[in-house]
Formats: C-alpha cells, structure tokens, sequence
C-alpha cells in the first residue's frame, strides 16, 4: 500500500463515517441553528482537536493501552456518559425555562441579536470546550481509531508522521461537512423566531444527546 492509496482509502472510510447523522451533527446543528454563529465554530474546532488528538494518541500507541485496560476505558466510557446525560438534560431544562409569551419570545430575538442564546455565550472559546470535552470524553473514537488507523499504516513510514497525516484527512473531510451543517443550519434558523420552536428544538436535541449518553453508558 502505497501514501497515495493509503490516503484515499482512509479518506474513504472516514469521509462515511462523518456523513453519518450522530452527536457531532446533532451538537453542531442546534448549536448554529439557535444563532451562535462563533460558539458552533469553536464546536467545530473543538471536535477536530480531539480528532487529532485521538490520532497523535494512536500514532504514539497510548490510545491502544486505553482500549486495553478494562479499568481505563470504563472510566472515560463513565465519564463521557455522564457528560453527555448532563448536557442533554440541561438543553431540556432550559427549553422547558424558555418562556412562551409572545412579548418575551420577542425578548429571546433580541437576546440573539446580542449574541446569547439557549443560556450559553456566543464564544469561540465556549464551543471549542463543549466540543473538545464532547469529542475527548468518546473512548469509541479511540476504539475506532486502534482498530482502523494501522491498516492504513504503509510499511516503513513514520507511523507518527502517517498517523497525524491522516488524522488530518479526517479533519479536513469533518470541516467540510460541517459547512454544510452550519449553511443548513442558519436556513433552519429563519424558521426559529417562535421561541416555541426553539423549545422543541432544544428538546429533540437533548433527547438525542441524552441518548448518545446512555447508549455510551451501556454499550461493552
């Protein structure tokens, strides 16, 4: 196997997994589509820095010692778990604190145009977090890094250098799709004035958010 086709055959497996709905698209979505323009790009970079750091951690064979402790991998399973419930639940709490009046509905429009809204800063730095934690706190993607990144490893390259390269792939391909996801998202938005729409938005999101945790919480 050559760079080349090593590249590509990542790119290939990779590129499907990003287009596959899950918490990354459910985060980045509701995060743009509720007007934060600046905290859903810090998600977005925040999602990426885990990637690349899943993939240097891989690279370095850390990532496999995680997979491999039972002990270890039930500790970062538990704790993205909880964090995951914990997000979720707050997204639903705070839909259920939004206010329905038409006057104070108003009031949330003009929350957004001050860059807040749904209770979080419309920051970079916020969104990097959120993302970062969110992407950090995943041992699946360490999983799924240790199972896949070493058949894409071509003989006698500097298994760092190729593994960052194609942690890289992943990054760029994830990027893309998030400009899509953020595009939509802000045609999405014209139809959120109604902070009764906003509500459901948060619900459905922290439902799913929720789910992604207690699915993590009793998955092997």
């Amino acid at each position: 196997m050559t760079d080349l086709s090593a590249l590509c055959g990542f790119a290939v497996v990779v590129g499907l997994l990003t287009l596959t709905p899950g918490l990354d698209t459910a985060l980045i979505l509701r995060t743009a589509a509720l007007g934060h323009r600046r905290r859903a790009w810090g998600v977005v970079l925040g999602i990426q820095s885990g990637t690349l750091a899943w993939g240097l951690l891989t690279s370095l064979g850390i990532t496999a010692l995680l997979t491999a402790s039972h002990l270890a991998y039930a500790i970062v399973r538990w704790a993205g778990a909880a964090y995951l419930v914990w997000m979720g639940a707050r997204m639903i709490w705070s839909a259920r604190r939004r206010p329905a009046d038409p006057e104070e509905a108003a009031g949330d429009d003009d929350t957004i145009g001050r860059g807040r809204t749904g209770g979080a800063p419309d920051t970079l730095r916020g969104g990097w977090r959120q993302g970062a934690v969110t992407n950090l706190l995943n041992p699946k993607m360490g999983a799924f890094y240790v199972a896949v990144l070493p058949q894409f490893m071509p003989p006698g390259t500097s298994q760092l250098a190729m593994g960052v390269l194609l942690a890289g792939v992943h990054v760029v391909l994830a990027v893309l799709w998030s400009c899509v996801l953020i595009a939509f998202a802000r045609v999405l938005r014209n139809h959120l004035r109604r902070a009764s729409a906003r509500r459901l938005l948060d619900r459905i999101t922290g439902t799913a958010i929720g789910a992604f945790g207690i699915r993590l919480a009793l998955g092997d």
